[in-house]
């Protein structure tokens, strides 16, 4: 059960043109831009991605590495946004909501998942961008893959019809509440405000607006057997609840050094009840409003087995 919530397989997209999307800023409070000029942020964000995946490796995670030459797709190092992978075979790749993601879709990661992963089906709902419906992966969609629940905020990157027909077919149950950070801002994606471990759930409870709906959200992650750890809305403006559980040589828990910095020694100790803390040095890649939970497109799949000639 413990590899159901955490992959041991990532994929991630090595960006060369790396920049803070103009396309997305609207909505995406997490935004800041780079002091300095775009080559040596690009630069820079290629170095912090090559240090992840060396510590990623390192810890024994497997990561199947994709190079991005495109400059029309700034942020390509976020993956999971346009797929997403599941227990028994099956795949979805997902409609995006600024124009400019939607060339980040490449199916040459799908035929790399086909040919080393034992895959069903493909389930492709890109084609609903033309009805101007989007629903962003496990940005959108936190998910917990033991207790079947889709926790998503409402956002104009999160359908609510799409989000039904993607739960339909994937078996989820979705949960679905409103949250603003302390500005009173929409959170644009679920998986800034919130990580699920198998032991353990990252959540800032506070930016949940509903009184009543907040204390369910809390009930639900309790009754699947989590430890909830209350972040508060600075946390997550340190990008602590963009986390993902992993399995490497142990059970590990991939983060940024920053949100690392920013978690409290007791949420520290819940933690690592359960799995050790990997924090990575990616704070030029941050600056387009992602972190580290973003950079990773989970392998929930089963490997094929090699044959020996």
């Amino acid at each position: 059960m413990t590899l159901l919530q955490a992959p041991s397989a990532v994929v991630m997209i090595r960006p060369h043109h790396f920049c803070s999307n103009p396309e997305t800023r609207d909505d995406n409070a997490f935004q800041t831009l780079a002091d300095q000029t775009a080559e040596v942020t690009s630069a820079q964000a290629l170095a912090e991605f090559d240090g992840a995946v060396e510590t990623l490796r390192a810890a024994g995670v497997t990561v199947h590495v994709f190079d991005d030459t495109s400059r029309d797709t700034p942020d390509s190092v976020f993956p999971n946004n346009w797929f997403s992978t599941h227990a028994g075979g099956h795949v979805a790749v997902y409609p995006m909501y600024a124009p400019n993601r939607r060339k980040e879709r490449r199916w040459d990661v799908i035929e790399l998942l086909k040919r080393d992963y034992r895959i069903q089906d493909v389930i492709d709902y890109s084609g609903l961008e033309q009805d101007n419906l989007a629903l962003e992966g496990t940005g959108a969609m936190v998910l917990d893959h033991i207790g079947r629940i889709a926790y998503t905020v409402k956002s104009n990157r999160a359908d609510p019809v799409l989000l039904e027909r993607f739960c339909t077919h994937f078996n989820f149950e979705p949960m679905v509440f409103e949250a603003k950070d302390a500005a009173g801002r929409d959170v644009y994606h679920t998986n800034v405000l919130m990580g699920i471990g198998t032991d353990y759930a990252l959540i800032c409870l506070e930016m949940i607006t509903d009184p009543a709906r907040r204390a369910e959200v809390k009930q639900r992650l309790e009754e699947t057997g989590r430890t909830v750890i209350d972040l508060t809305p600075e946390q997550i403006a340190g990008f602590a609840g963009n986390a993902l559980e992993l399995k490497g040589r142990e059970r590990l828990l991939a983060l940024s050094a920053r949100a690392a910095e920013v978690l409290r020694p007791d949420q520290i100790a819940l933690i690592e009840q359960s799995a050790t803390l990997l924090p990575l040095n990616i704070p030029t890649i941050e600056t387009a409003g992602g972190s580290v939970r973003c950079m990773l497109a989970g392998i929930h799949l089963s490997p094929r087995e090699r044959t020996v000639s």
